[in-house]
């Protein structure tokens, strides 16, 4: 694989949404190329820190997903043990509010100096791709989706956050508010060719691209292919025609 090629493989964040160490293996060993791969909440709840440890083994990076959310203190303990275990980029939520936020950043940093770790990216999550404004509304925020994440990705720089997480669709008004202070992941990315399942402000791949993301999230479309390769190969010929009609 050519460099160009190499960097843009690395914008994609291939999701590990299985349910045990046996699905994952078999989907690392689908996607030789993939560099990045993303360990969320149900199979780090099935298998534990062991499957930070399996996606190494591949020597590939892991993005930790895990939407930390709870008291300042015991998110500073989860994300100095994150460190601890080499992640590449680990979530928390933005509604944690900024003195969580600030520790988190903080632990981060002292730990990865202190055991001579690699520093992870610390990602904040503003709102889930899965809400709309409905939902939002039903839960007691006044404002709608693009709103809030606007606040929130505000209140995550300002506490020392270098990365947010949030729907594609909010991806132009991000970047016209932060610039390029931020790095920005979106999940909710579907290209055209794929259902847009349980997630409902999505994306193609290329479009994402074109407004702004770094990084993308992209799991059932690839790791669900009757061929997984070819369906990362698919993806990766659409950001490279993306990024030379940009």
């Amino acid at each position: 694989m050519r460099n160009d090629e190499l960097n843009l493989a690395r914008k994609i964040i291939i999701a590990l949404d299985v349910k045990n160490r046996e699905e994952a293996r078999a989907v690392l060993e689908s996607l030789p190329a993939a560099r990045l791969f993303k360990v969320g909440l149900e199979l780090y709840t099935a298998e534990g820190p062991a499957m930070i440890d399996l996606v190494k083994s591949f020597g590939k990076e892991v993005f930790l997903d895990l939407k930390l959310h709870d008291i300042p203190n015991t998110v500073a303990g989860a994300v100095k043990s994150a460190v601890r275990h080499g992640v590449a980029m680990l979530t928390l939520h933005t509604s944690g509010g900024r003195e969580m936020m600030k520790r988190a950043v903080e632990a981060a940093r002292e730990t990865a100096e202190k055991e001579n770790k690699p520093l992870p990216l610390i990602l904040g999550v503003t709102v889930l791709t899965s809400l709309k404004d409905s939902d939002l509304q039903e839960i007691g925020f006044s404002s709608d989706a693009r709103n809030q994440v606007l606040r929130l990705a505000r209140l995550a720089v300002e506490a020392g956050i270098e990365g947010i997480v949030c729907s594609p669709q909010e991806l132009e008004p991000l970047r016209a508010e932060l610039g390029s202070r931020v790095r920005i992941i979106t999940p909710g990315i579907r290209p055209a060719w794929a259902e847009a399942q349980d997630q409902k402000r999505i994306m193609t791949p290329g479009e994402a691209i074109k407004k702004g993301a770094d990084f993308l999230v992209i799991g059932r479309p690839i790791t669900q292919a009757p061929v997984p390769r070819e369906a990362f190969n698919r993806v990766l010929e659409e950001l490279q025609s993306a990024v030379k009609g940009a």
